[in-house]
């Protein structure tokens, strides 16, 4: 029997690509349910990524500390997203980044080599996680050159539009920081709407 966080998985694979009632049975055998607490870490900087996540339920940042000690967050995501270290996942490399839940979260994981062995059993899934990659890679793309070209109203308002939620359920120091700028700032800018 599948739950609706299973349920909600198989839908983001469907959206993008063709999966035949056999293959939800392969996908779901090759994800495992994890759980973490609010304000616990997934992952350290020195660790290796072995895992990428779909998160059911609850929301999660990924950030760096830079040597003055002052946190920047890379990404911040929320139900039925994505979350991991690429960069860590797929060169098997050390981690630099933490992945911290900000809610209680219930997720789903699969390993690289799980995931290799996937590709395999359900080759249309190689398309889907090709499309996803792009995706993020994009996104990545978009934030930096947000950070260079856009003032920190645009890149607020960007946010707002795009994802009202997070101003529902993240704290705004960890969106102040997402958008490069201070909680002062940030406070200023939330003012003058």
């Amino acid at each position: 029997m599948t739950t609706s966080g299973e349920h909600k998985l198989l839908y983001y694979f469907k959206k993008w690509v063709t999966i035949s009632e056999n293959d939800e049975a392969l996908i779901l055998s090759a994800f495992e349910p994890a759980l973490i607490k609010k304000k616990k870490d997934l992952l350290v900087p020195g660790e290796v990524c072995k895992y990428i996540y779909f998160i059911k339920q609850g929301s999660l940042r990924s950030y760096f500390i830079d040597p003055k000690g002052i946190e920047h967050i890379y990404q911040i995501r929320l139900d039925n997203s994505w979350i991991s270290d690429l960069e860590s996942f797929f060169s098997k490399r050390p981690s630099k980044y933490y992945i911290e839940a900000l809610e209680d979260s219930q997720m789903l994981r699969i390993s690289t080599e799980r995931l290799e062995q996937l590709y395999e059993e359900v080759p249309t899934l190689e398309r889907y996680f090709r499309i996803l990659f792009q995706k993020a890679y994009i996104n990545a793309l978009e934030r930096l050159n947000a950070t260079m070209w856009e003032s920190a109203v645009e890149r607020y308002n960007d946010m707002l539009k795009e994802h009202p939620d997070m101003f529902q359920r993240i704290p705004l120091v960890y969106i102040a920081s997402y958008l490069g700028i201070t909680p002062e700032s940030l406070s200023r800018i939330r003012k003058k709407k």
